[in-house]
């Protein structure tokens, strides 16, 4: 009897309220030419956008990639600028777990955490940009390295071992949640030590089961929240892996709205629509979440912690105000929000202005 009341109640916690169907439009800019890149150089694929505490901006771009063929090459650089933009310099240049750059997250003594997703490596560094931790262990041609297996069933995931990971955040306690990722489909939590203590997670659509947990990020009161991307969704846990609740952004597009890569799903379609690509928390004692769609619709949300969809942020494009590939996102207030675009080769900064917000069009 216990064990069926257990099941019924997590049954009611995953299943999602009637969905939402509309939100106001935010009002909001995007600085143009924020970016001021060396004489010369271009962005690559912008997948990850960090801020410190002193406002300098981390990006994570898939450049400098011309020494590998092109099925896989070594696509990352990280760099950092100063609060205007300002380019500053390259941290880790050539660094060995460099393969192709997936997020880049700050932690809260302005420790640099780069994730890779083709070495399968989270490089720590430290202000200075020098290596403090590392996890996972790259492939190595000596062990005859190839591209990682898809079999079904998957195989068993390893300790300390990653496949593809895609994102990193800590509690209060200082304790490290890495998502794992493409291949893997858990969460891998670490001690502040970098010491082991257990992953939870398994493919599926289940609660606590995932398809691509591909972004993560925790709140003040220690909330883990996993951008479920391919079940379309968020995740909520507590530190130890125990299901919370989920929910989903089922907001439809705008009609006639355009895929900026491939086709364009076919009117009232809803694929796509609010998988979590990219989840950042503001930080401050009233939180709110941003969340950023892939390539289509392309829209971001700002988001209560509970679900809400506050407001509605750009859409699918390839202008300015406009979005593709929304790979990561970094809030450091509510109305500062910086986007990197895996799509669109760049990084732009948003800066929004909610009193000037409309209300949607009824859909």
């Amino acid at each position: 009897m216990k064990r069926s009341l257990f099941t019924l109640s997590v049954l009611l916690l995953a299943a999602p309220l009637s969905a939402q169907q509309s939100a106001p439009e935010m009002s909001f800019d995007s600085v143009p030419d924020f970016f001021k890149l060396p004489e010369g150089m271009n962005f690559g694929e912008v997948p990850g956008v960090a801020v410190n505490s002193k406002g300098h901006i981390f990006v994570f771009t898939r450049s400098n990639s011309a020494s590998g063929p092109a099925f896989g090459p070594t696509a990352a650089q990280l760099l950092e600028f100063g609060p205007k933009g300002e380019f500053i310099r390259e941290i880790g240049k050539q660094n060995y777990g460099w393969s192709f750059a997936h997020t880049v997250r700050i932690d809260k003594d302005d420790n640099i955490w780069a994730v890779d997703k083709g070495s399968d490596m989270i490089i720590k560094f430290n202000q200075a940009g020098r290596v403090m931790m590392v996890f996972g262990r790259r492939q190595e041609s000596a062990d005859g390295a190839e591209p990682h297996p898809h079999p079904n069933p998957p195989l068993p995931p390893q300790d300390g071992r990653f496949r593809q990971p895609t994102d990193v955040a800590w509690d209060s306690q200082g304790n490290i949640y890495i998502t794992d990722g493409y291949v893997n489909s858990r969460v891998a939590k670490y001690d502040k030590n970098g010491d082991w203590v257990k992953s939870w997670g398994d493919p599926g659509a289940g609660p606590g089961q995932f398809r691509t947990p591909h972004a993560i990020a925790i709140d003040k009161n220690d909330n883990v929240y996993v951008g479920d991307r391919g079940n379309q969704r968020i995740q909520v846990f507590d530190t130890d892996g125990k299901f919370l609740r989920m929910f989903k952004i089922e907001i439809p597009p705008a009609p006639g709205t355009k895929a900026v890569n491939g086709p364009t799903p076919p009117p009232g379609s809803m694929n796509g629509v609010g998988a979590p690509n990219a989840v950042c928390i503001t930080p401050g004692p009233n939180q709110v979440m941003f969340v950023g769609e892939s390539t289509w619709p392309g829209r971001i949300f700002k988001v209560t912690l509970d679900g809400k969809v506050l407001g509605v942020i750009g859409k699918s494009g390839r202008q300015l105000k406009q979005f593709s590939g929304a790979h990561q996102l970094a809030c450091p207030s509510e109305n500062d929000v910086y986007v990197a675009e895996s799509s669109n080769w760049r990084a732009q900064k948003l800066i929004l202005h909610p009193q000037a917000s409309r209300p949607s069009a009824a859909r």
